[in-house]
């Protein structure tokens, strides 16, 4: 474990992850896990019909996935405070290779606990022809350091 404190992260700063591919597998996972068998994502036959001719990956599959390969080292500083602006910019499909990239966007103060500030990581989630797929900003609540 590593402490970084509100005032060590340095806007700018970017990681990305290592490739994973989505499969058949991880789609009926998290349909069984979440409920949502629409066709789109489990009819094979049906999708033939529809504009992106096969069946794509649960958008909240591929977010949990990007989310998941951003992780790093834990920092005792800091929690995930939430999401905002989430949006599924691209189909993913079966046999596609995403990998995700974070950029700390920005640092505010907590406005109405002094002694806390937020980070947000913009994260970009990428197909294997580096196409966006998913976009989304990560709120983190740092703890500042004592004065």
């Amino acid at each position: 474990m590593k402490s970084i404190f509100f005032e060590e992260y340095e806007i700018g700063t970017e990681r990305v992850s290592t490739g994973r591919t989505i499969t058949e597998a991880d789609v009926v996972m998290h349909a069984g896990q979440t409920g949502d068998f629409y066709p789109h994502h489990m009819d094979k036959e049906w999708c033939k019909t529809q504009p992106f001719k096969e069946r794509i990956a649960h958008g909240t599959l591929i977010f949990s996935v990007g989310i998941g390969m951003t992780a790093g080292e834990i920092n005792p500083e800091a929690i995930s405070y939430g999401y905002d602006r989430l949006r599924f910019i691209r189909p993913v499909f079966i046999g596609d290779t995403i990998y995700a990239k974070v950029t700390l966007k920005e640092k505010r103060d907590h406005p109405k606990k002094p002694e806390y500030g937020f980070v947000v990581e913009q994260v970009e989630v990428f197909n294997q022809i580096n196409e966006i797929v998913l976009v989304c900003e990560h709120l983190l609540l740092a703890n500042k350091k004592s004065s």
